[in-house]
């Protein structure tokens, strides 16, 4: 699939091949009860949301909440254990170098009916990027969280939330209200990849000598990653 980019858009290698997302979306559905993992969306915003904070979190801590909203620890028996995080921590390195190259990437928009409002289209995606900021809220709690810069970007990806979930984020909804509600998917998708580079701007900056020059991009579209007809389990809502 080809879009119009305004950043210059690369492959890294450690990219995971349309049979490793596959992969990865039926080891997830395999994850045993009681554990409650994410969904594949979920679990790439998640991954976003993970590498936006200002500090890097340990991939011991937040990797169990990518296989369960409890963080409780895969079953050390389970045979596709090391299969399933190994395919996550995958996605993990790819997203960490798009991001700091400020490079486009396609977040994983699954399970879209010809129907769904593009708005509702990348929820789950970013339900998995508000369970992210509420399990290390360094980014949209710490020092500096009511920056301009930060509420400007934050804006880019919570403008798919219902406001009921911001009520408590006055500035974050205000900033929200001056924003068109996209009409497209490519339009919704977009903003979701504005929203990490511009927050990566914020709790990621490059140094001057490696800083591309580049603005976020003002136009694109992403792809549909995963088996079609997965029922969505999605991400927890912001805290409140």
């Amino acid at each position: 699939m080809s879009h119009a980019r305004d950043t210059a858009r690369s492959n890294p290698p450690h990219a995971l091949r349309e049979e490793d997302v596959a992969e990865l979306d039926e080891l997830l559905a395999q994850v045993p009860a009681p554990l409650e993992p994410l969904d594949l969306a979920a679990l790439d915003g998640f991954l976003a949301g993970v590498l936006l904070q200002p500090h890097r979190v340990p991939v011991s801590r937040w990797l169990p909440f990518a296989t369960d909203a409890e963080g409780r620890p895969l079953p050390a028996a389970w045979p596709p254990r090391a299969r399933l995080q190994a395919l996550i921590q995958q996605r993990y390195t790819e997203l960490d170098a798009l991001i700091e190259g400020r490079q486009w990437f396609d977040p994983w928009i699954t399970d879209v009916e010809e129907d769904t409002l593009p708005q509702e289209a990348v929820q789950p995606w970013v339900l998995g990027f508000a369970t992210a900021c509420g399990e290390f809220p360094a980014l949209t709690e710490g020092p500096g969280s009511d920056a301009p810069e930060l509420i400007e970007a934050l804006a880019q990806v919570y403008q798919h939330l219902d406001p009921s979930d911001l009520e408590d984020a006055d500035a974050l909804l205000a900033e929200i209200d001056t924003l068109e509600p996209p009409s497209s998917m490519e339009e919704a998708v977009e903003s979701l990849v504005r929203g990490c580079l511009l927050l990566a701007d914020v709790s990621r900056p490059l140094r001057p000598a490696s800083a591309p020059g580049r603005r976020p991009p003002s136009r694109g579209g992403g792809r549909t990653a995963g088996p079609e007809g997965r029922p969505a389990r999605g991400g927890r809502p912001p805290r409140r």
